[in-house]
């Protein structure tokens, strides 16, 4: 087996993230923007209203309010009964408002009896403005203000439209000063947060109650509104809307439909119609304020809980006199669609291109800055900016990115355990799984640490079980797996098996930059591994056992790495002059004692990480270069122990003479060190083999000291 195999031809993208990933997050995006645009079934409508609501919920500060509420009190429907009164409660109630100094008083509801044909004189020491309902069969209604508008194109077109109203008695209609409708409009939830200024009767225009008290109270005769043709955010639908009202010194903003956004924060303060009866207050207690009287018969919900649809208009009464209105201009929209398209195009491109942490991190720093960008827009100028449709949606568009990038890794991840299940650490198949480029199945130049792992013994042990051929199967499966799994465990790829063994490589296909160091890890631990197994396969089949013997040897150099094979059968492996010096120098390791053989390059990378004693200078042929040897024999501890120190200097001092072509002193050094601890007899009977060639076959004086012949 080499590597993992991989079925397919079109091995580019066998692990790479399909295009189609993407498309659950930007439907997604398309349907919030739709939903930011059209706002279908009211979603966006009730998010953004929630939000508003939200806010409104502090308090504004304490001060005077111009618009005080006349509530209709226990003592008052005792004394006139139920309303509307009788024209002598009415009278009362007109002289002790004009006794006060208020100015206006707004009647909320209609309040002409049908069996009155005349009206009491003294409303007329106020100025009274009356309701005209809409929607309702009754007498005509002649509005008493004017309309005028700023711009090319009639912008009343898109107000609200009604075929029907009930208008006052004509008694009524004389005294009162003014006349508008107080109907109300709530949004798609039911709340009321915008309040009407204008409505379409038929070919008439008709102010709604607030703007007729507001425009009484600042004097003026005409409602002045601007047109919205040159907004160039404002979404048309072939007819102009209105963008504005211009009254008592203030512009307020409004939206195509003639609403405004009502300001509920500092509700109107109430007084009893029995206080203001009984002349408590005095002469001027009231001067110059606006007095709408409630009666507690209709009920609106409003950001601020239920409420008198008394109190909703004179709250926006209130807005309108001094201007404090909240404002959404067409421009807040557009800028709500551009940044959700942008933040969310960020997030998706980060999901692409990196892991989804860091979307979700970008996403969560998005969330959190739209909604303080909108809170900072509200308590400093009153402007509304919907950061919770387009929060929610970049965390809906965030999910379903995650849920397909989920789905993505357990695709690859399954197909990446199907094809290096036996191969690559578990570890490595999730960063892959997680991060598909990082396999490279093209090919690409790495330098990488190779192993070659082989059992001596097998031969007899197969000999042994040769009536038994299950049980020798058992026994090879119980001697590789905890040896393959010392070189999964420390980030090795298994390349291959054999019939003895196997091979395992490093920084491939993952980087690691202390591959010769783990290899040598592993290597080491394959050895512990050994004994162990020597040790129960003695328990299980008797102390007779023949024993089992591994030898290793390890490289570091230069390869191709990539998918190699063909016939729609490809594997991911390792190509290059290191892999074949590592199973020459796992064929060479018997003979010099140790389990563990590693190259040079090799124990120069993890030279810190162990005790290395060189072994031999070899060469695989005349032309190329000598390569040190080195046998792997225990940890730094080992190292700075002084018997080994004293081996390593006498090792020095061997090669060194047999480079110098010092036969004898080379024997001499040699007999010294076979006193030694942990020195190998096998390979002092090698080197004393070779100088007895070199005796009888000169090398010649430009000798560099390696032997050839060994590696043919």
């Amino acid at each position: 087996m080499a590597g993992g195999t991989i079925r397919g031809a079109n091995l580019g993208m066998s692990f790479a993230k399909p295009v189609t990933g993407l498309m659950p997050p930007l439907l997604l995006l398309g349907l919030s923007a739709a939903t930011l645009l059209f706002d279908p079934f009211g979603v966006a409508s009730a998010l953004s209203g929630k939000l508003f609501d939200a806010y409104q919920a502090h308090p504004a500060p304490a001060g005077d309010t111009q618009v005080e509420l006349v509530t209709l009190d226990s003592g008052s429907l005792a004394h006139y009964g139920r309303w509307p009164w009788p024209n002598e409660g009415i009278a009362d109630l007109a002289r002790a408002v004009a006794a006060s100094g208020a100015s206006d008083l707004v009647f909320a509801t209609p309040l002409d009896r049908s069996e009155s044909d005349s009206f009491p004189v003294p409303l007329q020491a106020v100025h009274a403005v009356v309701p005209v309902l809409l929607g309702v069969g009754g007498l005509d209604a002649h509005p008493l203000a004017h309309f005028e508008y700023r711009g090319q194109k009639n912008p009343f077109g898109a107000a609200p439209a009604f075929t029907s109203a009930a208008g006052p008695i004509a008694a009524v209609a004389d005294a009162a000063e003014g006349l508008g409708a107080p109907n109300l409009i709530a949004d798609r939830d039911g709340v009321v947060r915008r309040m009407p200024l204008v409505f379409r009767l038929n070919r008439q225009l008709i102010p709604s109650l607030s703007a007729e008290a507001a425009r009484l109270a600042a004097s003026e005769n005409t409602l002045t509104f601007t047109s919205d043709e040159k907004d160039f955010f404002a979404l048309h639908e072939g007819i102009a809307g209105m963008s504005s009202l211009d009254l008592a010194g203030h512009t307020i903003p409004t939206g195509s439909d003639g609403r405004f956004w009502m300001d509920y924060r500092r509700p109107p303060q109430k007084i009893s119609a029995a206080t203001l009866l009984s002349g408590e207050l005095g002469g001027g207690g009231l001067k110059n304020k606006l007095l709408v009287l409630d009666t507690p018969d209709d009920r609106a919900m409003t950001p601020s809980g239920l409420q008198t649809d008394g109190a909703v208009i004179a709250q926006g009464i209130e807005n309108l006199v001094t201007g404090t209105v909240l404002a959404r201009p067409s421009y807040v929209a557009a800028a709500e669609l551009w940044a959700l398209i942008l933040a969310a195009g960020t997030a998706m491109l980060l999901m692409a291109k990196f892991r989804s942490h860091w979307a979700g991190l970008f996403t969560a720093a998005a969330v959190v800055a739209g909604f303080y960008i909108s809170w900072a827009a509200y308590a400093r100028a009153h402007i509304l900016v919907d950061a919770a449709t387009p929060g929610l949606a970049m965390v809906l568009i965030f999910l379903s990115g995650v849920a397909m990038r989920l789905t993505e890794i357990a695709r690859a991840r399954a197909g990446l355990r199907l094809a290096f299940s036996d191969s690559l650490p578990r570890a490595s198949i999730e960063k892959i799984a997680h991060t598909p480029a990082l396999l490279s199945i093209e090919g690409e130049n790495r330098t990488i640490t190779y192993l070659v792992c082989g059992v001596r013994g097998l031969a007899e042990l197969a000999a042994s079980l040769r009536d038994n051929p299950k049980a020798f199967t058992q026994i090879m499966q119980q001697v590789m797996t905890p040896l393959m799994d010392q070189a999964l465990a420390h980030g090795g790829t298994i390349d291959r098996l054999t019939a003895d063994g196997f091979a395992a490589f490093w920084n491939a296909p993952l980087d690691d930059a202390e591959h010769a160091l783990h290899a040598c890890e592993a290597a080491s631990g394959m050895s512990v591994m050994a004994s162990r197994l020597n040790e129960q396969i003695a328990r299980e089949r008797g102390p007779g056992a023949p024993p089992l013997e591994i030898i290793v040897g390890v490289a570091t150099g230069a390869v191709i790495a990539g998918g190699f094979g063909g016939a729609g059968r490809m594997g991911y492996s390792v190509n290059g002059g290191v892999v074949q010096l590592a199973a020459q120098i796992q064929a060479l390791s018997p003979q010099y004692g140790p389990a563990v053989i590693v190259a040079e390059e090799t124990q120069g990378q993890a030279l810190r990480g162990f005790a290395f004693l060189e072994v031999d200078y070899i060469a695989t042929g005349e032309r190329d270069m000598p390569v040190r040897l080195f046998a792997l024999l225990g940890n730094p501890v080992v190292r700075a122990s002084p018997k080994f120190r004293a081996l390593t200097a006498f090792h020095e001092h061997i090669f060194a003479s047999l480079h110098r072509q010092q036969w004898a002193k080379a024997r001499a050094l040699i007999a010294q060190c076979r006193k030694l601890s942990g020195a190998s007899q096998k390979l002092y009977d090698l080197h004393l083999t070779r100088i007895g060639y070199f005796e009888s076959n000169p090398p010649g004086p430009e000798w560099d000291g390696a032997y050839r012949p060994i590696l043919k």
